[in-house]
C-alpha cells in the first residue's frame, strides 16, 4: 500500500506534503480559525482542500496560495470549490500578501505550512504584519514551542525575539502524527499570532534586532562577552546593565532591544566594516521610517491570480 498517496494525489517530498484527513481534528482547527462571511481569509498551502472545503462552508470566499501545480489544477476544477475560491499559484514565500490586504478587510492568513520552510515562512508573513488580523499555522511542534518559548529556556533563541516582538504568540493544541498522511515523524501543533496594534518599546532598527539575535545564538553556549565581541565591548554591555558572563538564552526581549538601539546609535569599533556601514546607513535613515517598519528585501513579484 502506497501511504504517500492520499486522495489520487501522490505527497512529493520536495514541497513537504502531509496532508490531514481526521475530521475530528479538522473539525478542532477550523473552530480555532473562527472564519466569518467577509473576511479577507487567506490559506497557504490548502493541498487536497482539507481545511479549504470546512472554511468556505464558514465565510464563503477564500483565497489560497499553492506552489504545486497540480495541486491547483485540482481547486481550479474543484466541483464545488472552485466558484468561491482566487487561487495564486506561486511560491508563498516570493509573494506579496500585501496585496491581498485593505484598512477596511486586513488578512487572517492560515495554513498547514510545509515544515521545511516554515521558519523563513513565517519571518516572510512577519514582514506583513501591518495588513494582518491573526494568523493560524500547523507547524512542527518543536517549532510552535520556541516561538512562545520565554528567557531561561533552551528553547528561547531567534524565533521566539522575533516573533514575540511583533505578535502575541499563543499556542492553541497539539496534533499527532497519526491525523496525516504520510505521517510526519515529529508531532505538530497549531499556534495563533495576533500581531501588536502597538509596540511599547520599539527598536530603532529590525535588522539591527535580527543581527543580535543571529550573532547571539549562533553561539549561544558562548557567553554574551564572548558572543559580543565583535559588536560591542564588556564595558559597554556593563553600562547597559547586562552581566557580560549571562549566556544568551538568559537575556530577555528587552534586553535585545536594547542591545540593537545600542549598537544602531554607537557602531563599535570592533564590528565587522560591512556592518557598521550598514548600522550607520541605518541610522541615518531611522527618522524617515517608522520604527517599527520591517526593512528586507525587495519582494519579489506574483503571477497573476487565477479566479474560478
Amino acid at each position: 500500500m502506497n501511504d504517500k498517496k492520499h486522495l489520487g494525489h501522490q505527497a512529493k517530498k520536495r514541497f513537504g506534503q502531509n496532508f490531514l484527513h481526521n475530521d475530528a481534528v479538522i473539525s478542532d482547527i477550523v473552530d480555532a480559525i473562527n472564519p466569518e462571511p467577509g473576511e479577507n481569509l487567506v490559506e497557504i498551502g490548502p493541498g487536497l482542500g482539507a481545511l479549504t472545503e470546512p472554511v468556505i462552508e464558514r465565510a464563503g470566499k477564500l483565497s489560497v496560495v499553492e506552489l504545486d501545480r497540480d495541486l491547483a489544477h485540482r481547486l481550479r476544477h474543484h466541483p464545488f470549490l472552485a466558484k468561491d475560491l482566487t487561487i495564486y499559484e506561486t511560491d508563498a514565500l516570493k509573494f506579496d500578501f500585501a496585496e491581498l490586504a485593505s484598512d477596511e478587510k486586513p488578512l487572517r492568513i492560515f495554513g498547514n505550512l510545509p515544515y521545511n520552510i516554515s521558519t523563513p515562512l513565517i519571518f516572510h508573513l512577519l514582514t506583513f504584519k501591518d495588513k494582518v488580523k491573526d494568523m493560524h499555522f500547523m507547524l512542527q511542534k518543536e517549532v510552535v514551542e520556541r516561538m512562545a518559548a520565554g528567557p531561561h529556556c533552551k528553547a528561547f533563541g531567534r524565533l521566539s525575539i522575533m516573533t514575540q516582538y511583533q505578535c502575541q504568540v499563543f499556542p492553541v493544541m497539539e496534533i499527532g502524527p497519526e491525523a496525516f498522511k504520510p505521517a510526519p515523524k515529529v508531532d505538530s501543533a497549531i499556534v495563533r499570532l495576533i500581531p501588536h496594534a502597538h509596540i511599547a518599546n520599539p527598536v530603532k532598527d529590525i535588522n539591527a534586532l535580527n543581527t543580535v539575535c543571529l550573532t547571539a545564538f549562533n553561539q549561544r553556549r558562548k557567553t554574551i562577552r564572548n558572543s559580543f565581541k565583535k559588536l560591542i565591548s564588556e564595558e559597554q554591555l556593563t553600562s547597559l546593565g547586562l552581566d557580560a558572563n549571562l549566556r544568551p538564552e538568559n537575556l530577555t526581549l528587552d534586553d535585545y532591544i536594547t542591545l540593537a538601539n545600542f549598537i544602531v546609535d554607537n557602531p563599535a569599533d570592533v564590528a565587522p566594516d560591512k556592518e557598521k556601514r550598514r548600522l550607520s546607513k541605518n541610522r541615518t535613515q531611522q527618522h524617515a521610517n517608522n520604527a517599527d517598519d520591517l526593512i528586507f528585501p525587495e519582494k519579489s513579484k506574483n503571477t497573476a491570480p487565477t479566479e474560478e
